[in-house]
């Protein structure tokens, strides 16, 4: 089982997407970001249950799809850790963050 950690950028995109909902509904805000960071939790057991969104040398760059979200996160099959890079609203161009 992996162990899942969130890189203070992933962690900041939480932070944003709630607050950006929470104007309009503090309700709805909580249920996503709790939503999305519940489905990140699938990572321990299934690292790979996202698509492959780039290979490099050392691991992959992999997206988990929530809703209107994108998880992106690293993956190497020879550590223990998965890291959480960013939490990505669909309509943004991650390629613009991962160039």
């Amino acid at each position: 089982m992996a162990r899942l950690r969130w890189t203070r950028e992933a962690e900041q995109w939480l932070h944003d997407i709630f607050d950006y909902i929470a104007q309009d509904n503090p309700d709805a805000a909580a249920r996503v970001v709790n939503g999305i960071y519940q489905k990140a939790q699938l990572l321990s057991e299934f690292p790979e249950i996202g698509y492959r969104y780039r290979t490099e040398a050392k691991g992959e760059i992999r997206v988990l799809l929530y809703g209107h979200y994108r998880i992106a996160y690293w993956f190497r099959q020879d550590s223990e850790w998965i890291d959480v890079l960013g939490v990505f609203h669909g309509a943004l161009d991650i390629d613009r963050y991962f160039p």
